[in-house]
């Protein structure tokens, strides 16, 4: 089992950034690829942004790419996403996710998944 909580989400106003975090207790950390997603009420839930296990490969979706950064630090058991220049449509729940398999996240698979955190983007 893989304990995943994250933190940083909050109310912003378009133009702002946010720095989310996903703290994980449980199995080794550095065995898992991490990904991060969103749900805006009344749609369903989507891929943003994911990372292998040792940070050397990321993929992003279309709609943040340039402005969300996801890294991690595996000796901090941790995975965050930088997000900038967010905006109105930005707003959902964040949640962050866990596979042995990087492709899994793409696909929006995933074997260990947080509670989520409120990002708020006022305009």
């Amino acid at each position: 089992q893989v304990q995943l909580v994250e933190s940083g989400g909050g109310l912003v106003q378009a133009g702002g950034s946010l720095r989310l975090s996903c703290a994980a207790s449980g199995r080794t950390f550095s065995n898992y690829a991490m990904g991060w997603f969103r749900q805006a009420p009344g749609k369903e839930r989507e891929f943003v942004a994911a990372i292998t296990w040792n940070g050397g490969n990321t993929y992003y979706a279309d709609s943040v790419k340039g402005r969300f950064t996801i890294s991690r630090d595996n000796a901090k058991n941790a995975v965050f996403l930088q997000m900038n220049s967010l905006k109105p449509e930005d707003t959902a729940v964040y949640y962050c996710a866990a596979d042995s398999n990087f492709h899994s996240l793409l696909i929006g698979r995933g074997d260990y998944w947080g509670q989520g955190t409120q990002v708020t983007v006022s305009s």
